[in-house]
C-alpha cells in the first residue's frame, strides 16, 4: 500500500468547510495556536532593556529593537512558517515528527534515511525542554503583574504560581472539552486588549511608527556590535510560538491560521510591541516592566487576571502538544507502551498521558522554584525552540526538493536566507546556556537517550525473533501432526512479524498440544501518516487449513483499538466475536547482560523501560478475560 506523504491544501479536509465552520476554526485558532506567541509581550520588550544581556535605554535603542521585533515577526512567522513551512505537511499534520516522517518516506532507506531520524529526534526532543519552560515562564510573568500593583505582593509571586500550575495540571486528566470553549473568546478578547493598550500608547507618541524602517535595525547593529547582537536572544522571545504554530496545524489546517494571524494576532502583537517602545521613548524607567506599566492605573488587577487566563491557556496548548508528542513517539517506535487516556468521545486527538503530565510538573514546578522569577527563566528559555526552527528549515528544504520537485538552487536559496536568521537567534542563545540555556539541552538529550535506547533495544529483540523465525506457511504445512488437537472457538496470536509464526503459537502447541478450529496471525503496523482511512486499515489473507493473516494499519498519530479495528475486518469476511475469542500474547523476560548488541549501561537502560511498559493487552484495549500471556526469557 503506498501513501504518498505530501497532500496539497486543495484535498485538506478542512479547506472545504462551511463559513460558519471556517469561523469556529478561526476562533479555535486563536485559543491554541496562537496561545504561546500572544503572551510573548509579557516580557519579550523586557529583557531587551531591563534583562540579563540588556542594552542601554537610547531613543536609538529602542527604535533599532523595535524594527527588530517587526521585522523578525514578518520574516520568521509570516513569511516562513505561514506561507513557507504550512505548506509542507504531512496528510494535513505539522511538526517535527510529521515533517521527518515526510522525508523518511521519499527518501526510502540508505544513510541519508538515518542522518534525517536523527535530526527529527533531536528537534522532537527539544520540544519537551521548550514544554517545560513555557508555562513556566509564562504563568510567573503574567503573576508578576501584582508586583506593580504593590510590592507586598512580591513574596507571593512563586508560591501563587505554584498553586495556578499545580491546578493547571491536575485537572488535565479531565480533558479540555469544556475549558476549551472558552479558549477562543479569551484569547480574542486578549488580543483586542493587547492592540488596543498599544494604540493608546502609540497615540502618545506617534514617533514611534518610524521603527518600521527597516534601517533602524542596520543603524543598531552598526552603533552597538558586539554587545548589541546577543540582545537578539531576547528580541528572539517575540518569535518563540513559531514552533507551536506549526505542530498545530493538524488541528486547524493552515488557511484558518494564517486568516487569525494576519487579520488579528499579528497585527495586535505588532501594536503592543511598539505601545511598549512609545512607553519607553515617554518613560525610560518603565522598562522594569513595559507591558503593565503600559496598562492604566484602574485596569491593572483586571489585566493580571486576563494574562494569568492567557498563559494558562498558552500553558495547556504546549501540554497538549507533549501529550501529542508522546503519543506519536509510542507509536513510532521510540517509547515504550503507556497508558494513554482518550478525554473527549468526538475528539481522537484530545488524550491525557499521565507519565507525561506528571513529569512535565514536576520539571515545570522546579524551574519555578529554582529561577524565582520570569526574567531569570527567560535565560533558560529560547535555546531549544532557536534549535528547533533550524531543524525544521533544513527538512523544510528536503520536502521542497524530493516532495515538491524544487529546484535545489530555488529550495536551497530560500533555506540559506531563512538559515541566516535561524542561526543568529541560535548564536544569540547560546550566550545563554551558562545563565540556565541548558536546562532544556540537559532535558533534549535525556529524551534522545530514551529514544534511541528503547528503538535499539526493541530492534535487537526483533534480530533475535528473525533469526529463529519459522514461516508461517512452513508451519500451516506441518500443523497436522499426530497429538495436536484441534478445539473450538478462535484464536487471535499477536505478532509483530507478519510473516513469521508466532512464538506464542508455537509455545501453545508445544506445552498445550491444541490448536483452536480457527487461528489468526495478526501483526500491527504504523504507517508513517497520521491516520489510516479505515478502507485502508485491513489487510487479510487466507492462509488455508484454516489459519487467516490479519494486518492492522495504523497512523502515528492514532491509538490502537484492536476491538474496533476487528469490526472493520468482519466486512472483508473474518467475523470475530471478541467475547469467545482467545487472544495469545507473548510476554518476555529480559535479561541484561549487555554484549555485541547493546552496551551493558544501555542494555540496563532498556531493562528498565521494558519493565515498565504497559502490557500489550492493556495498550491494544483487549477484553481482560480473554488473553492468555506467554511468557519466555531473551537475552540482550
Amino acid at each position: 500500500m503506498d501513501h504518498d506523504p505530501s497532500v496539497s491544501e486543495k484535498t485538506k479536509p478542512f479547506d472545504h468547510t462551511p463559513d460558519g465552520g471556517f469561523k469556529l476554526l478561526c476562533l479555535g485558532a486563536l485559543g491554541v495556536v496562537f496561545g504561546d506567541i500572544g503572551t510573548s509581550p509579557l516580557y519579550a520588550v523586557r529583557e531587551c532593556f531591563y534583562g540579563a544581556h540588556a542594552i542601554p535605554l537610547t531613543n536609538a535603542n529602542i527604535f533599532g529593537v523595535l524594527s527588530l521585533i517587526f521585522w523578525s515577526l514578518t520574516m520568521v512567522i509570516s513569511i516562513k512558517y505561514l506561507l513557507y513551512v504550512t505548506r509542507a505537511d504531512n496528510h494535513g499534520e505539522g511538526g517535527i515528527l510529521a515533517l521527518m516522517s515526510v522525508v523518511r518516506t521519499r527518501l526510502k532507506g540508505g544513510k541519508r534515511t538515518w542522518i534525517v531520524t536523527g535530526i527529527g529526534l533531536f528537534g522532537a526532543s527539544l520540544l519537551y525542554g521548550d514544554g517545560m519552560l513555557t508555562p513556566a515562564i509564562s504563568v510567573l510573568s503574567a503573576v508578576e503583574g501584582l508586583e506593580v500593583a504593590t510590592p507586598v505582593f512580591k513574596s507571593m509571586v512563586v508560591p501563587i504560581t505554584v498553586a495556578i500550575l499545580t491546578g493547571l495540571f491536575f485537572i488535565q486528566r479531565r480533558g479540555t472539552s469544556d475549558i476549551g470553549k472558552l479558549f477562543g473568546p479569551v484569547m480574542c478578547v486578549w488580543f483586542a486588549v493587547l492592540a488596543a493598550l498599544g494604540v493608546s500608547s502609540i497615540v502618545q507618541t506617534p514617533s514611534v511608527i518610524a521603527a518600521f524602517n527597516p534601517l533602524h535595525a542596520v543603524d543598531y547593529f552598526l552603533r552597538n556590535g558586539r554587545e548589541g547582537f546577543f540582545v537578539l536572544g531576547a528580541v528572539f522571545l517575540v518569535v518563540t510560538g513559531g514552533e507551536a504554530l506549526y505542530a498545530d496545524l493538524g488541528h486547524f489546517s493552515a488557511k484558518p491560521i494564517r486568516f487569525t494571524w494576519f487579520l488579528l494576532a499579528g497585527p495586535a502583537l505588532v501594536l503592543n510591541y511598539f505601545g511598549q517602545g512609545a512607553l519607553l521613548l515617554r518613560n525610560p524607567a518603565a522598562a522594569v516592566n513595559p507591558f503593565y506599566n503600559m496598562c492604566p492605573e484602574w485596569a491593572l488587577y483586571p489585566m493580571v487576571g486576563l494574562a494569568t487566563f492567557a498563559t494558562v491557556i498558552a500553558s495547556q496548548a504546549v501540554i497538549s502538544g507533549v501529550f501529542s508528542l508522546t503519543r506519536q513517539a509510542v507509536q513510532l517506535g521510540y517509547l515504550p507502551r503507556m497508558t494513554i487516556v482518550h478525554t473527549s468521545k468526538d475528539r481522537i486527538g484530545e488524550i491525557y498521558i499521565p507519565f507525561a503530565n506528571w513529569a512535565l510538573f514536576a520539571a515545570t514546578t522546579a524551574l519555578v522554584i529554582s529561577f524565582g522569577s520570569s526574567s531569570a527563566l527567560a535565560s533558560a528559555y529560547g535555546i531549544a525552540v532557536s534549535l528547533d526552527m533550524v531543524i525544521t528549515t533544513i527538512l523544510a528544504c528536503l520536502v521542497a526538493i524530493f516532495v515538491w520537485g524544487w529546484s535545489p538552487w530555488l529550495a536551497g536559496g530560500l533555506t540559506a536566507l531563512f538559515l541566516v536568521i535561524d542561526l543568529a537567534f541560535l548564536g544569540a542563545n547560546f550566550a545563554k546556556i551558562v545563565e540556565g540555556g541548558y536546562v532544556p539541552l540537559i532535558a533534549a538529550a535525556a529524551a534522545v537517550l530514551v529514544f534511541t535506547t528503547w528503538q535499539r533495544g526493541q530492534r535487537a529483540l526483533q534480530s533475535l525473533e528473525i533469526e529463529g523465525r519459522l514461516p508461517i506457511k512452513t508451519f500451516i504445512g506441518d500443523s497436522g501432526p499426530s497429538g495436536v488437537t484441534r478445539v473450538p472457538g478462535d484464536a487471535v496470536f499477536l505478532s509483530p512479524d507478519p510473516e513469521g509464526t508466532p512464538i506464542s503459537l508455537l509455545h501453545n502447541v508445544k506445552h498445550n498440544k491444541v490448536l483452536h478450529r480457527r487461528n489468526i496471525m495478526l501483526s500491527v503496523v504504523t504507517e508513517p501518516i497520521p491516520r489510516v482511512p479505515s478502507l485502508e486499515r485491513v489487510e487479510y489473507e487466507d492462509l488455508g487449513n484454516d489459519f487467516h493473516r490479519l494486518v492492522l494499519r495504523f497512523g502515528f498519530k492514532e491509538v490502537p483499538n484492536l476491538e474496533t479495528a476487528l469490526d472493520v475486518a468482519a466486512e472483508k469476511g473474518l467475523k470475530l466475536n471478541p467475547m469467545t475469542t482467545t487472544f495469545f500474547l507473548t510476554r518476555n523476560t529480559v535479561l541484561t547482560e549487555g554484549g555485541k548488541r547493546m552496551p551493558r549501561w544501555r542494555a540496563a537502560i532498556y531493562h528498565f523501560l521494558y519493565t515498565n511498559e504497559l502490557r500489550p493487552a492493556l495498550y491494544y484495549n483487549l477484553p481482560p478475560n480473554r488473553v492468555v500471556e506467554i511468557g519466555r526469557q531473551i537475552v540482550l
